[in-house]
């Protein structure tokens, strides 16, 4: 696991276990908040017709929501509003173009954790993972039910779910049909527990990509954007160094196995319409959210 994820010790007095089932309960309620708050922005709900909607009090509504943003629900909306969209986009370009410039600690890291990637080699991918230890589990994080599989050279897959669904093993196990594998859903629970971490520990974390070099050459692009920060379609194509490549770097982004650590969840359309998502669109608008927020 050291070679998963390596950290600070972070000081907390609440168990991980705790914190993690806390967190997944807590994004039910606020899944469905965004649901109605996306679909009633123009009308700009109050705290009580957004409860009733909900069918629950302001005030529970308030706790948790606060508890798992950091702030209050219409605090919360206005980070999903067009204005705010179309605005980061305008302003990301320079901030980018400035850290990639003077080196800054942006661009490669996910708060303070430095992202690192291991590609496998053609022969691997050929092969379906011939040779290859993989092991796999579900655990809870800030975004619900969470499944990921990892091998001693980095996490290979982390999606987000409503349920755990055994559909997901099984295209799993089908993408990696000659690897061995062994579940372990106590391992899978402690690395979401260190990437989730509140306050973020700082370390690294390792992957293990699996895809063509224009897939890698997009991924990597996507580590680069600052947390809290959107690119549109074709600022990711130009910051990836293929202008022009838009729809192509789309198809890339939906082949990617790894969510959260390679944030596909930092690109929206040029018009600050926030599109679609591989992991629903109420988890996309939640990560951006949970991240302007901190």
């Amino acid at each position: 696991m050291e070679a998963l994820v390596m950290s600070d010790t972070q000081t907390s007095h609440t168990s991980p276990a705790h914190q993690a089932d806390a967190n997944h309960r807590h994004y039910d309620l606020v899944a469905s908040a965004i649901h109605y708050l996306r679909d009633h922005r123009i009308e700009q709900p109050s705290l009580g017709s957004l409860a009733a909607a909900l069918g629950t009090s302001e005030h529970h509504l308030q706790r948790v929501f606060s508890a798992w943003a950091g702030v209050s629900p219409k605090r919360f909306l206005q980070y999903l509003t067009h204005h705010h969209a179309v605005q980061l986009l305008r302003e990301q370009a320079s901030v980018l173009d400035t850290s990639l410039a003077t080196g800054l600690s942006g661009p490669g890291r996910l708060h303070d954790l430095t992202v690192n990637c291991q590609a496998m080699t053609p022969g691997e991918i050929a092969s379906s993972g011939a040779g290859i230890d993989l092991q796999w589990g579900w655990g809870t994080s800030p975004f619900g039910a969470t499944f990921m599989a990892w091998s001693s050279r980095g996490i290979c897959q982390l999606s987000f779910h409503n349920h755990r669904e055994q559909n997901v093993v099984d295209a799993y196990r089908r993408d990696w049909s000659a690897a061995r594998h062994q579940r372990d859903d106590d391992a899978a629970q402690e690395v979401l527990q260190r990437l989730f971490a509140t306050p973020l520990r700082s370390g690294q974390v390792h992957l293990l990509l699996r895809g063509t070099n224009f897939q890698l050459q997009v991924w990597k692009a996507l580590i680069a954007i600052p947390p809290g920060q959107l690119l549109s379609y074709q600022q990711l194509a130009e910051h990836a160094r293929v202008p022009g490549a838009s729809r192509a770097v789309g198809t890339a982004m939906a082949r990617n196995r790894i969510a959260w650590l390679i944030p596909c969840h930092r690109v929206i359309r040029q018009t600050g319409d926030f599109g679609s998502y591989r992991w629903g669109l109420e988890r996309k608008q939640a990560m951006h959210g949970w991240e302007s927020c901190r």
